[in-house]
């Protein structure tokens, strides 16, 4: 199978369950049986398809290329992964509706437009570890931002009387909101073995002491807007809108810290 059909197919399934998930919302309808089965499992091809193309993607000799569009396809399959394990658990199926197609963007944008290849040395145990515990921890908390934005959804319409189809197929609002705060308290303790790693065992892991960069203080902006949102819900009883504002005020700070450094670096100032 050519590398291009790979590309044209994992994005299609990508698509193609973003689309069916929305449908059965639109419909008020909550998944089960075996449609739900169905649609899952054509989420599993698209994860499968998707770690091939990022195997060829970001070997490249003795090392990783990690540029632009490789990390943030990279990040959008660590995504979908995480997505696809928790709605085995948890209610959180409507939140495919925006990470799934935004996954098959992400093959489409690193095929038809590939960065300059950005290849790191070859990783030591330590610093594979540190990216594998800092993807888990982006992805969590991409989860809980796109469930917030569900959360606030749902509180806009029930306050103004319009529980239509929509509601209909998600979870009370209560539940809503217990699980955006499950998966940011389990990113949030994920995103602090990231910082304590990369703080404390920077030349164990990149061979260099700890750089106060752009990137690293964004990230502990970050850190620090997750850990007040904690918090205030374990003090204060935080939740509904302001909770929403910290969750995506942290994620923004997330994505501004690792792909928002990266474009600046790769793209505007080509470095």
């Amino acid at each position: 199978m050519s590398q291009s059909l790979i590309n044209f197919l994992a994005a299609g399934l990508y698509l193609i369950v973003g689309g069916l998930l929305l449908r059965q919302l639109q419909r008020g309808r909550i998944l089960a049986g075996g449609a739900r089965l169905g649609i899952f499992a054509l989420g599993l091809g698209a994860v499968l398809l998707h770690a091939a193309i990022l195997y060829t993607g970001l070997l490249a000799g003795t090392g990783m290329n990690l540029a632009l569009t490789n990390a943030a396809s990279l990040l959008a399959w660590t995504v979908a992964i995480l997505f696809l394990v928790t709605a085995l658990y948890r209610p959180v199926d409507n939140i495919g509706i925006v990470i799934m197609p935004l996954t098959g963007v992400a093959i489409l944008v690193a095929w038809f437009w590939p960065s300059k290849p950005v290849v790191l040395p070859e990783s030591s145990a330590w610093e594979f570890a540190h990216i594998i515990i800092s993807m888990l921890a982006y992805g969590l908390l991409s989860l809980a931002a796109v469930q917030s934005l569900l959360l606030l959804a749902q509180e806009r319409q029930l306050r103004h009387k319009h529980p239509g189809g929509f509601i209909r197929a998600l979870p009370p609002l209560q539940t809503m909101e217990q699980l955006m705060f499950q998966l940011i308290g389990v990113g949030f303790g994920l995103l602090t073995l990231t910082v304590i790693s990369g703080a404390f065992f920077s030349e164990q892991i990149f061979g260099q002491p700890l750089r106060f960069t752009h990137h690293v203080v964004l990230s502990v902006f970050a850190w620090f807007v997750f850990g007040i949102l904690l918090l205030g819900r374990w003090r204060f009883g935080w939740r509904g809108r302001p909770a929403v504002r910290w969750t995506l005020g942290g994620f923004t700070l997330l994505v501004l810290g690792y792909l928002g450094t990266k474009f600046v670096l790769e793209i505007i100032l080509g470095r």
